[in-house]
């Protein structure tokens, strides 16, 4: 009864360049990461999946609009996949989020699992929807391959819960944009069949960071 899932980080936007805080704002792809997405698609053309789905912020859903042109799937949104809620932080570039909010943004760059970021959420209880959304989605696809277009924070949550890594340690894997993240999940067994392929993207580049 195991479901393979195959999660795609989103293109690149220009806040990540910027090394603005994303969050839940709706910030779209730059040129580059249309260009990754356009890759990532033309990589999964051979795919069969019998679901596409996608957090509903633009980044990945413009990511997901070109897989579905490729496969032809219709995309289902997904609001559990979205990003760190990061309230009062979203939209600062990292030098003015230190200065204004010093509290927070400590807490967001050490990553503490139970600091409720201000108007937000913590990463625990976005480590908990996402792993449920998962679950969720394994279960209504039993025996079947879906693609899931996501984040780079819903990525780190999956990996960590794979491979049973507490949320205090310090990340010591990849997260890049428009790569390739498949896991094989069988009841409570959770198997990662591979991690940060980014074979596609040679030509394109991309940077690894969220």
């Amino acid at each position: 009864m195991a479901t393979q899932v195959t999660v795609i980080r989103h293109g690149e936007t220009q806040w990540n360049v910027e090394g603005r805080i994303q969050g839940h704002q709706p910030v779209g792809l730059n040129n580059r990461g249309a260009e990754q997405a356009l890759s990532v698609a033309k990589r999964l053309g051979e795919e069969r999946f019998q679901a596409l789905y996608s957090s509903d912020l633009p980044r990945a859903m413009e990511t997901a609009r070109e897989i579905s042109r490729t496969n032809g799937m219709k995309i289902l949104a997904e609001s559990r996949l979205r990003e760190w809620k990061l309230g009062i932080l979203e939209g600062l570039s990292s030098e003015d989020a230190a200065v204004r909010y010093p509290e927070a943004y400590a807490a967001f760059r050490t990553e503490i699992p139970d600091y409720v970021v201000p108007d937000g959420e913590s990463i625990r209880q976005r480590y908990e929807r996402a792993v449920t959304c998962i679950i969720d989605l394994a279960l209504r696809h039993p025996e079947e391959c879906i693609a899931v277009v996501s984040h780079g924070g819903i990525l780190d949550d999956l990996y960590r819960y794979a491979g049973n890594i507490p949320l205090e340690r310090p990340r010591d894997f990849q997260l890049f944009n428009a790569s390739l993240n498949i896991f094989q999940i069988d009841g409570d067994r959770w198997e990662i069949v591979s991690w940060g392929d980014i074979q596609h993207l040679e030509e394109i580049g991309t940077m690894g960071e969220w």
